[in-house]
């Protein structure tokens, strides 16, 4: 009983840290600019159009947070080589880093990454393009404006008034 009520009186405490911006702070697995390359990379496979893109709704947040939380270290492994295989096969075929190339040029170099014959490579992209879909379609900005997603659908009339009827009267 002791350990439920010091339970309770703490719950403010530390529900209050559980702020977006805290959040996408914890993650950490990702440096600085392997954060900024996917970024960049999430909002070229969904760009902005008339709706936000995925970099505006923070999808390369949700991916991170998916590759340290739910995957294990070998498949974080090929996700952050990956990362390092966009930048240095753009480097080769552009002579420029990913984010000064422009949208046709980081399209191919991803294209090729989905069709490559090297399996880690392949993995990889699958991956990416999964999770930031997941990410994307699961945003809060996508499920309200365009799902129409309603926390707790439908309403529940309690007290409306109901006909007896016998079994005799619905026949």
């Amino acid at each position: 009983m002791a350990t439920l009520a010091g339970g309770l009186a703490t719950l403010p405490a530390w529900t209050s840290c559980w702020t977006a911006q805290a959040v996408q702070q914890q993650t950490g697995w990702l440096s600085a600019p392997e954060n900024d390359l996917l970024a960049l990379v999430v909002d070229t496979i969904i760009p902005p159009t008339d709706t936000p893109g995925a970099r505006a709704l923070d999808v390369h947040v949700f991916v991170e947070r998916m590759l340290a939380d739910c995957y294990e270290k070998p498949a974080q492994e090929v996700f952050r080589a990956g990362l390092s295989g966009i930048e240095t096969m753009i480097q080769q075929q552009y002579g420029k880093a990913y984010r000064q190339c422009d949208i046709p040029q980081r399209l191919s170099v991803l294209m090729q990454f989905q069709v490559s014959p090297k399996a880690a490579e392949k993995d990889f992209f699958a991956t990416l393009k999964s999770l930031t879909i997941q990410g994307y379609t699961t945003s809060e900005y996508v499920m309200t404006n365009h799902l129409h997603y309603v926390m707790a659908p439908g309403h529940y009339y309690g007290c409306v008034p109901v006909e007896s009827k016998t079994v005799s009267e619905r026949k």
